[in-house]
């Protein structure tokens, strides 16, 4: 199947995961096939993802688990953008962690002593907030004191919530929200819609006509106008759609799947 008009158009595509690629691990209507044309089409593709519950070797491994073929030059990841800007700013320095196991790894590797399961816990100088489905109070509890007592408050992304197959599951975001608010400090965002994450996808790239294609308005759409990138967006169950109305600059298209998009698949 040919490729639509708007994909033709463009040399290489910065994709989301979550809602376009896959939800919760299983990949959307025709996306193995649309990617596959696109490539056979000599167009470059790159992944980046505000997912912070995974290592990027772990993610590489569920794309070849649904058939597209990757390598962890391909997938640009929040977490390694925070372990990048932690090593470059705060090496050497505490922390406490509210996260996955590959995110405290991620804490460790730039540098920072993590203090996590310690009585300093709550005395550390960096708080870095990211997806986890192990959340307890003594998390937000630790996490607020810190905050409350000087530490830097960074957090992976802002995003309420992501996409699974039985429904829509709390994101960093959610988990974010209540730090701020018992805090009354804002966290610095290091994934989408900071640019960062596409700066980093556009270097391994290299040059040509580029299109971001996600599934959130607050931050696929506002990271790639943030890089100045063009972008279309897809639908996905409980995206923020709805903020459509009065953003600029507007998707140049918005389709039902990643496939369609591409190919007009799905």
């Amino acid at each position: 199947m040919p490729l639509t008009p708007l994909a033709a158009r463009y040399d290489q595509f910065i994709l989301d995961l979550d809602g376009c690629v896959w939800v919760g691990g299983e990949p959307t209507p025709g996306v193995v096939e649309a990617l596959d044309e696109l490539r056979a089409a000599g167009k470059r593709v790159a992944f980046a993802t505000n997912n912070a519950f995974e290592s990027g070797e772990d993610l590489v491994a569920q794309l070849w688990k649904i058939g597209l073929r990757a390598s962890l030059q391909d997938v640009v990841t929040v977490g390694g953008a925070m372990q990048y800007l932690l090593a470059d700013t705060r090496a050497g320095r505490t922390a406490f962690v509210i996260g996955s196991p590959p995110m405290l790894r991620h804490v460790r590797e730039a540098g920072l002593k993590v203090l996590n399961s310690t009585d300093l816990a709550s005395r550390a100088e960096v708080v870095v907030v990211a997806g986890t489905t192990d959340l307890v109070y003594d998390d937000l509890r630790h996490a607020t004191q810190a905050v409350a007592r000087g530490a830097d408050l960074l957090a992976t992304a802002r995003d309420p919530t992501y996409p699974q197959p039985d429904g829509l599951w709390p994101g960093t975001g959610a988990i974010l929200a209540a730090v701020e608010y018992a805090t009354g400090i804002r966290a610095q965002i290091v994934g989408k819609p900071e640019p960062n994450l596409f700066a980093t996808a556009l270097d391994r790239l290299g040059e040509g006509r580029t299109l971001v294609v996600g599934d959130r308005v607050g931050s696929d759409l506002a990271a790639a106008a943030a890089a100045q990138l063009d972008a279309a967006l897809v639908r996905s169950e409980g995206s923020d759609h709805a903020q459509l109305d009065g953003f600029e600059p507007q998707p140049l298209e918005v389709a039902d799947t990643l496939a369609q998009l591409l190919t007009r698949r799905g």
